[in-house]
């Protein structure tokens, strides 16, 4: 029945000249008498209105009055809301106040509502358009709730309802926290969210919640603190989306990933972890290293079933042996532990091997191991330089002939300290362009006139002060950095050729490039564009590279033809540390190269031995009979030069002549 007749006495013998819209309810919010007023200026007959909910309220406010109702029904102060939108059967918005009186008639209680109108505060309906289309589209898309500052539910949509089981009259006035688990993990990362919200900010995450009967499920949540401009009243907007499927499924694979199916010992991406773990937690223990000896040697021997119950047998015993110890598997063949135990134990692992070797359809395999031990916090201090320290053992005991545990100096582990922070701190100083270039002359024998210099790197660093090229290049090599380098050197290079050729002073310039640099196709272009870039002469520009890079480009035919152009194109090119054997010499005769560089460790004792003396002539009227100038490396004193120019050499480098200077200390020598 629509309306009961004691209402309707009611609201035309007192409310039907109130001046204000306005509408009556039942103590269940069903609406029992609709003003004249209110006809008019929302739209909505009263036969529109016939069993159902108040049509005016957006979700917001209907929840606020929901969640207050009992406060309503049970006071004579009345309770007002302001601002609110309203909303006309033709989706106009008006942005009014609320004023709600409950009062007691025949024993029944009722409420009154009166609306505050004010046609100037009509929002634009475009606007208003848009924003309506925006909220249907998130409530069709997510499952919605509205909280209030204190946690407590508002209003849920139909999504939400279904998925957590709850009606809509039961879920108004619950505390958010009931939707979690009833744990304290859980209670805390309900603090979290609401804490997170309360501050003004996002916030987004995967988070666990039960339905009504208790059964868990994920959604990523998305909570949107949002606050009445007007009065400033906060509350919370949460769009959730369930991903319990994709949450099972990266639970799997997360347990795929951390253990190894096939021994059933932690995976190396677990590993890592607990080492990181017990790192945060400042627990002492040794990171032990173990590789199978000949493996592979092994592997050759046996089909795939029986080569599994090898590695199945050989996990047995790492667990017998190494029991109470975290065990993973880091390779095919390698195994590493997390273990307290002490160096001398750890290192008994080999005989236990032997006294207690592996059958295989009856036959014994005597397996061998090579281990490293890294003790945490004395040698290294993270997972990385653990792994670096244990890797460089492994491989130290391999080229010994393997059979045994051991650990690395207290010298080799600073060394290997050093070498990781240079890794780290490298790319730091490319991108801070903490690089410099320094330059060593060379000097013509016959003339005594600097006629070229090579281009140095240098790098001072505040934490590891001086880093030589001689610590720094391998390192770049290593880790890919060595493109950055040998594009910072090509650039400065280029730049200080132009420099003194503007002055009219004629020095070439060379620097170092790698085989990795040229493996690169574009790499003439980019000489072409650098020399361009510094209006530089490709004749005053050398590049030197080793007898390995010579060797390796042999064999790769668009490295050679790199080579050929950029040579056609008037760079001269140098082959470095001539003569440290490599025994094929038909590079020479493949690569274009214009210079030889006599290795500096022929030049330092050639004084003191007569057959090193006839070996550097040797090399010197060698590389003159192909029509290349040779040039001395590492020449430090008067009584070397006085022999190089004795025999024919036709240039010098090294401390004789200078140190690695600026090139304004260059131009002082000329």
């Amino acid at each position: 029945m629509f309306l009961k007749e004691e209402s309707i006495n009611l609201s035309n013998t007192v409310f039907s000249h109130l001046p204000t819209p306005s509408f009556m309810t039942n103590n269940e919010g069903k609406i029992v008498w609709w003003s004249q007023e209110v006809e008019k200026q929302f739209g909505y007959t009263i036969d529109d209105l016939q069993d159902t909910n108040i049509p005016l309220f957006t979700d917001y406010t209907l929840g606020h009055f929901t969640a207050n109702w009992e406060t309503i029904l049970h006071t004579e102060d009345p309770f007002e809301v302001s601002p609110v939108i309203l909303y006309a059967k033709d989706k106009t918005a008006i942005n009014t106040s609320i004023v709600a009186k409950s009062f007691a008639w025949n024993d029944m209680r009722f409420v009154l509502f009166q609306i505050k109108s004010d046609t100037n505060n009509l929002m634009e309906v475009s606007s208003f358009h848009e924003l309506q289309l925006i909220k249907k589209g998130l409530s069709d898309s997510f499952m919605l709730l509205y909280i209030d500052h204190e946690g407590l539910i508002m209003h849920a949509n139909d999504k939400f309802l279904k998925k957590s089981a709850w009606t809509p009259k039961r879920i108004i006035g619950k505390s958010f926290w009931q939707l979690l688990p009833d744990t304290p993990e859980h209670i805390a990362i309900g603090n979290q969210i609401i804490t997170r919200l309360r501050d003004g900010k996002v916030f987004q995450g995967a988070v666990e919640k039960i339905t009504k009967d208790g059964t868990a499920y994920w959604v990523n949540l998305l909570g949107i603190p949002v606050s009445n401009t007007q009065n400033n009243t906060p509350y919370f907007l949460l769009l959730e989306e369930e991903i319990t499927e994709k949450k099972l499924m990266q639970t799997k694979l997360e347990q795929l990933a951390y253990v190894d199916t096939e021994t059933g010992l932690l995976s190396r991406h677990r590993l890592e972890e607990v080492v990181n773990e017990y790192i945060d937690e400042k627990k002492s223990f040794s990171f032990v290293f173990i590789s199978i000896d000949q493996f592979y040697t092994l592997k050759e021997i046996f089909n795939d079933q029986t080569e599994t119950k090898m590695l199945n047998e050989f996990t047995k015993r790492l667990k017998i042996y190494f029991e109470d110890s975290i065990i993973a598997r880091s390779g095919r063949d390698d195994f590493a532990i997390v273990t307290p135990l002490s160096d001398w134990y750890i290192q008994g692992f080999t005989n236990y091997l032997k006294q207690n070797p592996i059958y295989l359809d009856s036959k014994i395999i005597q397996i061998t191991v090579s281990g490293a031990i890294t003790r945490y916090p004395e040698d290294q201090q993270s997972y990385l330089h653990l792994l670096k320290a244990t890797t460089n053992t492994i491989q130290k005991v391999k080229l010994e002939g393997g059979s045994m545990i051991t650990t690395l100096s207290k010298s080799d582990h600073s060394k290997l300290s050093r070498k990781v922070q240079i890794e780290r701190r490298l790319l730091e100083a490319l991108n801070r362009n903490d690089l410099h270039v320094m330059f060593l002359p060379q000097k013509d024998v016959k003339t005594g006139a600097i006629t070229s210099v090579e281009s140095l790197v240098r790098w001072e660093d505040s934490v590891l002060g001086t880093v030589s090229p001689e610590e720094l290049i391998p390192i770049a090599e290593e880790t890919g950095l060595i493109n950055e380098i040998g594009q910072f050197m090509l650039e400065k290079s280029c730049e200080q050729a132009a420099i003194w050729q503007r002055k009219g002073i004629p020095i070439k310039v060379s620097f170092n490039s790698s085989i990795r640099e040229f493996r690169d196709k574009n790499m003439v272009k980019t000489i072409r564009k650098v020399l361009e870039k510094y209006n530089c002469s490709p004749e005053l520009i050398q590049i030197e590279f080793t007898e390995k890079f010579a060797l390796e480009a042999e064999a790769e035919k668009a490295i050679v033809k790199q080579i050929q152009k950029l040579q056609q194109d008037g760079i001269v090119f140098v082959l470095d540390d001539f003569g440290t054997g490599y025994a094929s010499l038909r590079y020479l005769q493949m690569l274009p190269i214009g210079k030889l560089k006599i290795d500096k460790s022929f030049i330092s004792s050639v004084t003191q031995h007569e057959k090193l003396e006839k070996l550097v002539q040797g090399l010197v009227q060698f590389g003159q009979s192909l029509d290349l100038q040779v040039v001395a490396e590492g020449v430090e004193t008067a009584e070397q030069f006085e022999l190089l120019k004795r025999v024919g050499c036709d240039a010098v480098q090294g401390y004789y002549v200078s140190l690695p200077i600026s090139a304004e200390e260059v131009e002082e020598m000329l």
